[in-house]
């Protein structure tokens, strides 16, 4: 499966939904940390936020999981998001259900540095 990353800079992309089998691609397309803005049982069919988690440990890359609600994003969700980012290996790519949340979630991130 091909995913979509777009690449906000150098440092962190943003994807939709992506499946424990992505993951090997993400690592050979050099990330280093996936952070995972998705709830678990958000709609329908989704892998979980575990089987995500175990094939990042399994790749080495360092794995984040910062579930938020479309729409209802809190300041101590941004902060978090802030220090995740100053934190993690870079690059780093974030993913939601279509990659707007997390991308927003990234903008907000930015301004609260």
């Amino acid at each position: 499966m091909s995913i979509h990353i777009s690449c906000h800079n150098p440092n962190f992309g943003t994807a939709g939904q992506i499946e424990p089998s992505d993951v090997d691609q993400i690592a050979k397309q050099g990330y280093k940390s996936i952070i995972n803005n998705r709830p678990d049982g958000e709609e329908g069919p989704q892998p979980s936020n575990a089987s995500i988690a175990a094939m990042a440990k399994e790749h080495g890359l360092e794995y984040a999981y910062l579930p938020v609600v479309s729409g209802a994003i809190t300041p101590q969700q941004v902060v978090e998001m802030a220090k995740l980012l100053k934190s993690m290996p870079q690059p780093i790519l974030a993913f939601c259900r279509s990659g707007a949340r997390s991308t927003f979630l990234y903008q907000l991130a930015l301004q609260n540095s």
